[in-house]
This record gives structure tokens, sequence and C-alpha cells, in this order.
């Protein structure tokens, strides 16, 4: 039993830390900074906790999931090529979106606001102009349907049922729900702080943030790669995943933290508004 609880607890600190660094992907920065600034003009409480509520509605998927696979676990295997195959999607779209956010900081005009670039923005962009906490949490729905976070979910809910049953499957999905309400819901209310202010300051942090997230989801993506590859590296990391996760999650807030304070230091007036 206390074998089984020990397991438990790893597993669940290991999908929070899943769920933070999920909530850094591009799509997520992106679908978050276009409903925060869509909502900033007429409703700024709103767009505050724009993260918040799209993690909500992102994360409701995921527990629904959870519980699903887990039911059905009993009925069904994951087959054998399911991690390696979602492992490998994983990290083709981070490659993709790392790249797109590098390449948009670099051919950014000075003068302007560097945005996150997003694949599902492109494809769902429409559905970031929602003006209600109930129509944000519903982009967050429809922006969890993706292999990506499915996989992601029904992986963890067999490995957790087969653990402490449904209850622990219901655990590990909110555990995921609550890593990207960190990581989504500061990045709401930091987008709405920097829009308020559309001098150097704003420009500086949009440009630093933008290679900082490029930066994580390629190396992301080859860390992803270099487990595949090498098996040792793959075992060396089982159970450090809550520890990966928060250096992430740490690194996006030095990287913030240090994009204001070279802003402060920069002459006013540096580039011409």
């Amino acid at each position: 039993m206390d074998v089984l609880s020990e397991s438990g607890l790893l597993l669940v600190a290991a999908v929070f830390a899943l769920g933070m660094r999920h909530g850094l992907d591009a799509d997520h920065l992106a679908a978050v900074d276009g409903l925060t600034r869509f909502n900033l003009a007429d409703n700024p409480r709103l767009a505050r906790w724009c993260g918040t509520f799209f993690s909500l509605g992102h994360g409701a998927v995921v527990i629904a999931i959870a519980l699903f696979v887990c039911v059905a676990a009993g009925q069904w295997q994951a087959p054998a090529w399911l991690g390696p195959f979602g492992a490998g999607v994983s990290i083709l779209f981070l490659t993709v979106l790392g790249l797109l956010n590098l390449h948009a900081v670099l051919r950014a005009d000075p003068a302007q606001v560097v945005h996150p670039v997003g694949l599902k923005r492109g494809l769902l962009g429409g559905l970031t102009r929602a003006a209600s906490p109930g129509s944000v949490a519903l982009v967050g729905v429809l922006f969890a349907l993706s292999f990506d976070t499915v996989s992601q979910a029904a992986m963890f809910a067999v490995t957790s049922g087969q653990i402490g049953g449904w209850r622990h499957a219901l655990m590990t999905g909110v555990a995921f729900m609550l890593g990207m309400l960190v990581v989504d819901g500061l990045n709401g209310l930091w987008i709405s702080r920097l829009i308020r202010r559309a001098d150097q300051t704003a420009r500086i942090v949009s440009r630093t943030m933008g290679l900082v997230v490029a930066g994580i989801s390629l190396s992301v993506a080859a860390y992803g790669a270099a487990k595949l590859f090498a098996p040792e590296l793959d075992v060396w990391s089982r159970g450090k995943e809550p520890v990966l996760g928060l250096v992430l999650v740490a690194v996006l807030m030095l990287a913030f933290v240090l994009a204001l304070r070279l802003a402060r230091t920069r002459p006013a007036g540096g580039v011409a508004d």
C-alpha cells in the first residue's frame, strides 16, 4: 500500500508538471494573448482572467478524457505504439511552433509588440473574440480537442487507473488542469498589464518572451527526441518530471522579470511610437 501511495503521489506531481509544460505551448500562449487583447477595452476585468477561464475549459476536457479512459481501460489496453507516436507528434508541433515564434520575433518591426504565434489560433482564430467567461472556457474546450492533449490524457489516465482506479484518474486530471492554470493564468495577467502600456517596455518584454517561448518549445522538442533515441535518458528522467516542469516555469518568470529590468534601464524614446 505504501508503494502504491508513493507511486500515486509521484504520478500526480509528474502530471502537474506536465500540465505546466502544456500551458507553455505556443498555441496556449497565442490563444490567451488573443482573448486578452480582444476583451481588454470593453471588459478589462474579464481580460485579466482569460487565461484562467481558458485553462478551466481545457482542463475539463482532460478530466473527462481521463475518467472515460480509466473506466474503459478494463476492456481496452493502450497499444504500444501510442506513446512513441504521441511523443513524435508533440515533438513535431513544438518544433514548428518554436520556429514560427522565432521567425515572428526576428521579422517584427522594431516599433511593434510581438504577438505569440500558434497553429490552432490560425485555424480557430475567430474564437478568440469570446467575450464572456463561459465562451472563453469554451475556446479552451475546443483547443483541447487535439491528438496531443487527448493522447497525453489517455496515457496518464491508464497509468493512474492501474494505481488507484477512477478516483486517482480524477486526481491526476485535476493536477494537469492546475498545472495549466498556473501558467495560463499568469500569462493572462501579464498580457493585460503589457497591453495597457504600448511603449518601449511592452516591445522589449514581448520580444524577450517571444524568444524564450521559442527556446522552450525547441528545447522541449529536442529533449523529447533525445529520449526517444536514447533509452538511458528516458530512464534517467523518470521521476524528475516535476522538477523539470518547475524549471521551465521558473525560466519563463525569470525571463519576464529580466525583460522588465532591461526595459527600465533603456533610455526612454529609443524607439519611436
